[in-house]
C-alpha cells in the first residue's frame, strides 16, 4: 500500500460504445486500482480493460457523499482511482460537486474528456450541425423539468435564434419540447432528430420526425431513457440538391497552405 495519496482521474467514457473512451481515458482505466463507474449510464463493458485486482464500485444507487468519500478513500489506497462518467465530465455530469470535498481533502485530481453523446448522436444519423450559410452556432441545453432553468435560458429564448439545439435529459418531455419551439417560431414541420442510446451496440435507435409528430413516433418506439433531441435547420442536408460549400476549400480561396486556383468571380455557391 502505497504512503502516498492517489491521484483521482475524473474520466468521460464516451457516449456508450466502450470503444469510443479516449486512449488515455482507457490506459487510466488499464491501471486503475479502482474505478468508481455509473452504472446507469456507462456500459459495464468499458470495465474490460480494467486490472484483475481492480475495485470496481457502481456509483448508481450512491448519494454525492457517499461517492466522495468513496473517491478519498481509495485515494488513500492505490495511486490511479478513476471516476468514469458517461459522455464528458463537464456536461451534465456533477463534476464540480464532487471535485469539491476532493479539494477540502487534500485529493490531487485531473479530468479527461470525453465524447459527448450530441455528437455521438450526430454521427449515428450522419448530420453536421453547422453548414455554411445555415447555422454556424451550436446550443446544448434541456427543458426545464424538476431542474429549472437560470432566467433566459427557456428552451423558447434559446430556440428563437433557429439554430442547432442539442437537447438533452428531456426525452420524456417531447411534448414540452414542441411547445416551445413552436412559441420560438419553428414549423411544425421543421425535422427533429431522436438519437436513443448513441453508439451503444445492439442498443441505438434513430427516430426522425417534426416538430408536430416526433413525441408520437418515440412512443411508437417506445423510447422514454437515454435520449438525444436534435432540432436544427441543418437536418436532413445529406439529401439536398443544392449546398453551400465551405469557403476554406473553395477553389477560389487563398490561405496559407494553398494559393486559389479560380478566380472568386467565376463560383456561384448555392444555398439551400
Amino acid at each position: 500500500m502505497s504512503t502516498e495519496i492517489g491521484t483521482v482521474w475524473f474520466v468521460g467514457a464516451g457516449p456508450g460504445d466502450p470503444e469510443l473512451i479516449t486512449v488515455k481515458g482507457r490506459g487510466l482505466v488499464e491501471r486503475a486500482g479502482a474505478i468508481l463507474y455509473a452504472g446507469s449510464l456507462v456500459s459495464a463493458a468499458a470495465m474490460r480493460w480494467a486490472p484483475a485486482d481492480c475495485v470496481v464500485a457502481d456509483s448508481k444507487e450512491m448519494t454525492l457523499e457517499q461517492m466522495s468519500s468513496w473517491l478519498i478513500a481509495q485515494a488513500g489506497r492505490c495511486q490511479t482511482v478513476v471516476r468514469l462518467q458517461t459522455g464528458d465530465p463537464g456536461l451534465y455530469g456533477a463534476l464540480i460537486e464532487l471535485v469539491q470535498p476532493l479539494d477540502a481533502a487534500g485529493v490531487p485530481l485531473q479530468v479527461v474528456p470525453g465524447v459527448s453523446s450530441a455528437m455521438a448522436s450526430a454521427a449515428a444519423a450522419v448530420e453536421s450541425l453547422t453548414l455554411p450559410e445555415v447555422t454556424q452556432t451550436v446550443i446544448f441545453t434541456r427543458v426545464e423539468g424538476r431542474t429549472p432553468m437560470p432566467p433566459g435560458e427557456s428552451l423558447a429564448a434559446l430556440a428563437a435564434h433557429h439554430c442547432t439545439l442539442c437537447i438533452f435529459l428531456s426525452i420524456t418531455l417531447l411534448g414540452k419540447v414542441a411547445s416551445e419551439l413552436l412559441a420560438a417560431g419553428w414549423s411544425p414541420d421543421a425535422p427533429v432528430v431522436v438519437v436513443h442510446k448513441a453508439s451503444w451496440p445492439g442498443e441505438e435507435k434513430i427516430v426522425r420526425g417534426t416538430v408536430a409528430t416526433i413525441q408520437a413516433l418515440c412512443r411508437e418506439a417506445r423510447i422514454a431513457t437515454q435520449s438525444m433531441v436534435i432540432a436544427s435547420p441543418t437536418l436532413g442536408a445529406r439529401q439536398w440538391t443544392t449546398l453551400a460549400k465551405s469557403k476554406l476549400y473553395d477553389a477560389s480561396f487563398t490561405h496559407r497552405f494553398r494559393r486559389a486556383s479560380v478566380p472568386a468571380e467565376n463560383l456561384t455557391l448555392e444555398s439551400p
